[in-house]
């Protein structure tokens, strides 16, 4: 018999936009542009249909973040295939970092990398997206605090590692580092999942909810022990292996069996990031190794070269 806490998988859920907080039937619902204010639609077919029974091809819609939280809370390594990649082992229970609001981004939106910064990943996830005001909670009632799940692209700009490894602020935190959407889904089984990242059409991730150290449901309870979390607030899952950076230019998608498909161009910042204040990005040992997937167990410990 398995001896674990509720909500601990095997190493192999009303918000601003007005939509209701406890829809009764799986429907997807989406926030667009139209006539350039914010609308919220439900999904029918190829087609978004506002409350006053406007529609929009799917095509033609100008995509906002599908939600408007409060606060973004993301969990570091959570899926064994990313933990595996690093040859660590994991602690008794998640750890956390947090992104502004201000990196929220949208479905079609693009993502930016600042001048003389070199090392921007993808990440491909899950968001979680709560419902109801929640607080000390179990994880086996989560699910009733859940509005529904979107797809979510966690960038990490690691120029700025060696920096704000303890943080991750502005890792993880810049300006259009967290895209989200293109909608949300309700009554989604978040189990055996696939959840798949492209670059330019080819396949960079594979992976699969059940790989998930530590579920969603247990997410949301060991964060809502100490941080109220409120209607619209996003929990990102954590990643599958195989994070690596990309360049101006490219395309990158996230598709979750589900969820849909979320699609943001990389394009070059047109401001370049000021050097006469603050850390200026870096290139050490730290920054390259874990940009391209290994040695994180010497991450805060291995100073920036200098060279």
């Amino acid at each position: 018999m398995d001896d674990r806490p509720s909500g601990v998988r095997g190493t192999m859920n009303p918000f601003s936009s007005g939509i209701a907080a406890y829809p009764s039937d799986h429907m997807e619902t989406r926030r667009i542009l139209v006539d350039g204010r914010a609308v919220a639609v439900t999904r029918e077919g190829d087609e978004l249909v506002a409350s006053d029974g406007r529609r929009v091809g799917i095509d033609e819609a100008e995509h906002l973040p599908p939600v408007e939280p409060t606060k973004i809370v993301c969990v570091h390594l959570n899926y064994e295939s990313r933990r595996a990649e690093f040859g660590v082992q994991l602690g008794a229970a998640p750890t956390y970092f947090h992104k502004p609001t201000t990196s929220l981004n949208a479905h079609g939106g693009d993502v930016v990398r600042p001048p003389r910064c070199k090392y921007l990943n993808y990440e491909g996830e899950i968001a979680i997206v709560i419902g109801s005001r929640t607080s000390h909670i179990a994880p086996e009632d989560a699910a009733g605090h859940i509005l529904g799940y979107t797809v979510a692209n966690d960038y990490g700009l690691h120029d700025f590692r060696d920096t704000d490894a303890g943080s991750m602020l502005r890792v993880k935190g810049s300006d259009t580092l967290c895209p989200l959407g293109p909608g949300v889904v309700t009554d989604w089984d978040f189990r055996d999942k696939q959840i798949q990242t492209r670059v330019n059409g080819e396949v960079r991730q594979d992976g699969n909810t059940d790989e998930m150290i530590w579920d969603m449901h247990y997410l949301v309870a060991d964060i809502a022990r100490t941080i109220t979390l409120l209607p619209g607030d996003v929990l990102l899952s954590g990643t599958p292996a195989n994070s690596r950076p990309v360049v101006p230019g490219d395309v990158v998608e996230v598709e979750v069996d589900g969820l849909g498909t979320l699609r943001n161009t990389v394009v070059e910042g047109d401001v370049p990031i000021r050097d006469d204040v603050g850390a200026q990005p870096s290139e050490s040992e730290e920054v390259i190794s874990t940009t391209y997937g290994g040695d994180w167990e010497f991450r805060g410990i291995r100073p920036p070269r200098r060279d």
